[in-house]
């Protein structure tokens, strides 16, 4: 019975394979008794007038006005960036540790000694250390 269920397993894997390989070589042919969405028979335009008629704003007026945006906190010692430091079960090590050396919290929090008044704490002690020359991107 085995034996039956092998044989039967490597003809369907062959029949896969087969028309795997032989799909890739036929070419696609587009019908070309395609509805008429192919042909332009629309003479309106797509956009209205009233949008046509503003002027376009140039693209460095619009970064000169936006904000720079904060991707991260950079390790001083190595380099390194990370970008998701929310969560301060998940946050790396270094982070914590950055923490505790600038003297923004006492100490190293462990997952079970977290209460909502910690987690204020955390959560006002890194946006001090993003706003710290050395630590910005």
């Amino acid at each position: 019975m085995a034996e039956i269920f092998f044989v039967l397993t490597v003809i369907y894997a062959a029949y896969v394979i087969f028309s795997v390989v032989s799909d890739t070589k036929k070419p696609k042919i587009i019908d070309d008794s395609a509805p008429a969405m192919m042909s332009v028979t629309n003479s309106k335009p797509l956009i209205p007038e009233k949008i046509m008629a503003q002027p376009l704003v140039k693209p460095a007026q619009k970064t000169a006005k936006m904000p720079a945006t904060k991707t991260g906190l950079k390790n001083p010692q190595t380099g390194e960036i990370a970008t998701s430091y929310t969560n301060y079960r998940f946050m790396k090590r270094w982070i914590k540790e950055a923490l505790v050396s600038e003297g923004l919290l006492e100490k190293n929090y462990k997952n079970n000694e977290l209460t909502a008044e910690i987690e204020i704490k955390i959560k006002n002690a890194i946006a001090i250390l993003e706003g710290l020359e050395r630590y910005q991107v």
